[in-house]
């Protein structure tokens, strides 16, 4: 991977990790560095997903990938959020 892909996941992931975290109701006790970590892996996790239900590369915006990766996105915060609860 290239320096210029590893910069788009970051972006990316940090878009989708904020959007994920909108998706969850209520406040979020997580840092914005957890929410960026859950983003880039829901980005890859969904875009992967995606692939394999053959609606990543469709013309146009990909509304389902998109999808898939907002609502991991949204999973994983509420999964870090109450893990961290927990600890506590």
């Amino acid at each position: 991977m290239e320096i210029s892909g590893i910069i788009s996941a970051i972006v990316i992931g940090t878009v989708i990790g904020v959007l994920g975290r909108l998706v969850v109701p209520g406040r979020q006790r997580i840092g914005v560095l957890w929410t960026i970590a859950v983003g880039i892996v829901a980005a890859f996790v969904g875009s992967a997903i995606a692939s394999a239900f053959d609606v990543a590369d469709t013309e146009g915006v990909d509304w389902v990938e998109w999808l898939f990766q907002i609502g991991l996105a949204a999973l994983g915060v509420a999964a870090v959020e109450r893990v961290k609860l927990r600890r506590r």
